[in-house]
């Protein structure tokens, strides 16, 4: 079905059911939440495109290299094992998603999420290279000349190349961004890292090119379920219709209590500013991703016609409602939701925090071998085969000794002498534990608990041996029947 029929009267008219949806042009704006917005946008970007290129150590400082199955940020080594981490992190990430949209609303949205970001960035593209609001209006409308084609051509041609670069710049945190430079520039790339290159850059180049607020309106999940993190005290976006309403055009110098106009010019500026296109005069609607530039117009609009400020303003439904005063809406924001949310925020900030405080420069993995389990040797001796992957998770070699307890008598059989690892390195080491026939006679046949210990001995380049520390897995010695 491709549409459907209306009967009013005697006239016939069709609708369509598919109608595209009407292109969005968004008018630039300044003022306060404007300044922030671009804080953030230059913030989030220098960080993003310089953060490959900075040098640590001799090394990259931030690099997931995947294939040595290693995340190396800074002073810190992640290896899979460290997953927890990154659990830690999501979830710390999902309470300050909460705890910020139950005080202020879609503050992500509209400030720090990249969709915000690279559409801010390509508007200013486009507006340098079109004109503003009006131009590009005109500009769409009228026919095809070489103008039009110089400006659209300059425009899409700096599109490409910050979304190129965008996706380079991604690959780069996987790859050693110096060498993947030199690969491109050598025509040396290999399948997979063009692949993701092209992949992230025509996604950049589509999402804040062409789809901008559709993604925001239509695919960003987070638009459908907010209405769970608010309530009637969360600082949202709001219009005073009570003093706002009627609407209606006057001069600059007529008397309101005359005109029997409230505050609002009806000058439709907060609908030409959203970059999603919707008039925040309608009440709360989902499309609202909070970037408050409807706040900054409308203030401009006040300005010019000595109004106060305020019309369209941060505020609670309840502070609307019952005419609140600044001061006690915020002091709403203290309530159990967001409290309970910060609290949690804290705990678990806190304890990531602590954990790679604390955490060990080394970590050891014990395997069975399983394809001799247990054995006895010359004389009576009883064997087990394990094998340690030890890595040392630190920027400088560091030697260790390797020692076992839990069964009296057993002993490191191989290997001999103390394990040397070069700075994030990893190595597998297979271990023979040896038990005299007297004690293992005395301690029964069977699967018997004891422990590795693997100690932090010295540290190449410290003197006296740094800060000894130990750590201990837990394991079994069989002994055969």
């Amino acid at each position: 079905m491709s549409g459907g029929c209306l009967m009013s009267g005697p006239e016939l008219r069709t609708i369509s059911l598919y109608a595209s949806e009407a292109k969005v042009y968004p008018r630039a704006v300044h003022g306060w939440f404007a300044f922030w917005r671009w804080t953030l946008v230059w913030a989030t970007q220098l960080l993003f495109y310089g953060l490959p290129w900075l040098n640590w150590n001799g090394r990259q400082a931030v690099l997931f290299d995947l294939d040595a199955r290693r995340f190396l940020i800074f002073d810190l080594i992640l290896y899979p094992q460290d997953f927890i981490y990154l659990t830690a992190l999501l979830v710390v990430s999902a309470f300050g998603l909460f705890f910020f949209t139950a005080v202020a609303g879609r503050l992500w949205c509209g400030y720090a999420c990249p969709q915000t970001v690279y559409t801010e960035i390509f508007l200013w593209i486009e507006r340098h290279t079109e004109g503003d609001r009006a131009a590009r209006i005109r500009l769409d409308k009228e026919g095809w000349s070489i103008r039009k084609l110089g400006r659209k051509t300059a425009k899409h041609a700096a599109w490409l190349a910050v979304s190129l670069w965008t996706g380079f710049t991604f690959v780069g945190y996987f790859e050693p961004i110096r060498m993947l430079g030199e690969n491109a520039m050598l025509a040396a790339l290999s399948g997979w890292e063009i692949f993701w290159i092209l992949f992230y850059g025509f996604a950049t180049y589509g999402n804040a090119g062409y789809l901008r607020e559709q993604v925001c309106k239509y695919m960003c999940p987070y638009a459908r379920f907010q209405s769970a993190m608010l309530d009637r005290d969360t600082l949202i976006i709001s219009y005073d219709v009570e003093r706002g309403d009627p609407r209606g055009p006057r001069s600059k110098k007529a008397d309101l209590s005359t005109v029997g106009l409230g505050a609002c010019v009806d000058c439709q500026q907060c609908v030409h500013v959203c970059p999603t296109g919707i008039d925040i005069r309608k009440g709360l609607q989902y499309e609202c991703i909070g970037c408050a530039a409807c706040i900054d117009v409308c203030n401009d609009v006040m300005d010019k016609f000595g109004y106060p400020r305020g019309l369209i303003r941060y505020a609670t439904q309840n502070g609307m409602q019952h005419r609140w005063s600044t001061g006690r809406q915020w002091r709403r924001v203290l309530r159990p939701r967001v409290l309970i949310y910060g609290a949690i925020l804290l705990a678990v900030s806190t304890a990531l925090v602590w954990s790679l405080a604390v955490r060990l420069p080394f970590k050891v993995d014990v395997v069975r071998d399983r394809a001799s389990l247990a054995r006895e040797v010359e004389d009576g001796v009883v064997e087990n085969v394990y094998r340690l992957q030890v890595m040392n998770a630190a920027e400088s070699t560091q030697v260790f000794a390797l020692d076992v307890d839990g069964i009296a008598g057993l002993r490191v059989a191989s290997p001999q002498g103390r394990l040397t690892l070069a700075p994030a390195e990893a190595r597998w080491v297979t271990v023979s534990l040896r038990l005299p026939p007297e004690q293992a006679r005395r301690l029964g046949p069977g699967v018997h608990p004891m422990r590795f210990s693997i100690r932090q001995v010295a540290t190449a380049g410290q003197h006296g041996g740094g800060e000894a520390r130990e750590l201990l897995e837990k394991s079994t010695f069989v002994v055969p029947r």
